[in-house]
């Protein structure tokens, strides 16, 4: 009777655990009381296998084991499921923009769960509209200062060799809301010009190869078939190193909002020099010095001065959970986050938990790529204090995310400033409200 009784008890226990269990959402420790009621049930023995078939009942049968599931049609492109419908790209919540035919849209970065960016989470820009372009008849150029001028149908592109490698994507006005003060409430709006996917296409050195460049040759315009005609002067430096002519995103063809059919793509530089809806490039030997290079894609600098050709993005990093508009209780928080750099790999992410007064390394999650997302995590007990949490990260040619104030010492802050990657801080209250804390 007593291994009887005692096996009951046990059982017993197990059912309550495991009903406990099965009713929290988002307990840190339910792996733990899964795992302890499994031993529970062992200990019970032969003699209490009734009783565990009967705690087993504590996990009530849903509706989905008794009914059949959608049947899957013989054709049909997969979408996410209906209850992740929230996930999506959004508009600024700063700027009222009254048309649509130059804006932006933002990357959910808070929920986002690996290094990769879902095509259709991909942040996108557009100067007037997204242009809806046949395949068929797109035409793409090589012409200017090279000896054989090449014209290329989207046919002729894919026979080429390719590549697919992973990189992220970076807008420079990404972050250009809140330089000072807390102006965008969420991740997604303060950094969400940001994604990271596997590109393919062909090395752009292929072509220029082909082509023949001269040797007074030291600049490409790179031209979009856009209503806008975007256009960036880039140097031929960056073409024949790892520039790339993209066509397909993630496993399939490029998304209309982000440069189908082709594209160029400049890894680690500021998201406009990835021209899209490429037509053509043009070899000269000085930069062209448009519109969108003069009057905007410029950095202020003291004295009145802008500088010009501020390609790279330099190491960035930014907490993803918890960041602003979440809520938090006391107790263990894992502190997660992405960093990134256009020079390189991510070598180290310090967190700080009293708003840069003292930092401590992180855990950087593999893989670790060269201009590519790195996650970081940093395992945390919050006490429920009021506190400022906020990452700083470090690259392999040992550049340090800087602090708004160490850029305002050699940069002028003003008006529509690109290229922010200073260390960006989240408040925590009493009442566990995060909020953006810059300024």
């Amino acid at each position: 009777m007593k291994v009887k009784d005692g096996a009951h008890a046990l059982v017993e226990d197990a059912r309550k655990e495991l009903q406990a269990a099965t009713s929290i959402t988002h307990n840190p420790h339910r792996r733990a009381l899964l795992g302890r009621t499994v031993a529970y049930a062992g200990a019970a023995g032969m003699a209490g296998a009734a009783a565990v078939a009967r705690a087993q009942d504590a996990l009530p049968v849903p509706a989905s084991n008794k009914t059949m599931g959608r049947t899957m049609p013989p054709e049909e492109y997969g979408m996410p499921s209906r209850h992740e419908a929230h996930v999506k790209r959004r508009r600024t919540d700063v700027f009222v923009n009254r048309q649509n035919s130059s804006d932006w849209s933002m990357t959910p970065l808070h929920q986002q769960h690996g290094i990769v960016t879902p095509s259709g989470l991909i942040f996108e820009r557009h100067h007037n509209g997204v242009p809806d372009i046949d395949p068929d008849q797109h035409l793409f150029v090589v012409h200017g200062m090279v000896r054989q001028p090449l014209k290329f149908t989207m046919a002729d592109i894919v026979k080429y060799p390719s590549v697919s490698r992973f990189y992220f994507m970076e807008c420079s006005g990404n972050g250009l809301t809140d330089w000072l003060q807390p102006r965008s409430r969420t991740v997604q709006q303060t950094h969400g010009l940001l994604s990271c996917a596997q590109w393919t296409g062909v090395p752009v050195s292929t072509l220029l190869e082909e082509a023949g460049v001269l040797k007074e040759a030291q600049w490409a315009l790179a031209e979009g078939a856009d209503g806008a005609a975007h256009a960036r002067s880039i140097p031929i430096k960056k073409l024949l190193d790892d520039a790339l002519l993209v066509y397909a995103c993630n496993g399939e063809m490029l998304r209309p909002e982000n440069g189908y059919p082709l594209r160029m793509f400049t890894p680690g530089w500021e998201g406009n020099t990835s021209v899209k809806w490429l037509r053509r490039l043009k070899l000269g030997d000085k930069p062209w010095h448009l519109r969108s290079e003069t009057a905007r894609y410029t950095d202020p600098m003291p004295g009145g001065k802008w500088r010009q050709f501020s390609f790279e993005m330099e190491a960035k990093s930014v907490i993803t959970s918890p960041s602003g508009g979440m809520n938090l209780r006391p107790g263990p928080v894992e502190i997660q986050g992405f960093a990134w750099s256009g020079v390189g790999k991510i070598r180290a992410v310090d967190i700080s938990l009293d708003g840069g007064r003292n930092w401590r390394e992180a855990r950087l999650e593999e893989p670790v790529l060269d201009k590519t997302l790195t996650r970081f995590r940093f395992n945390w007990n919050w006490d429920g204090s009021p506190v400022t949490i906020a990452s700083r990260a470090t690259d392999t040619t040992g550049y340090v995310q800087p602090t708004v104030e160490e850029i305002r010492k050699v940069r002028a802050i003003v008006g529509f400033v690109q290229h922010h990657n200073g260390i960006f801080p989240w408040s925590i209250s009493a009442s566990g409200e995060v909020k953006n804390a810059i300024g």
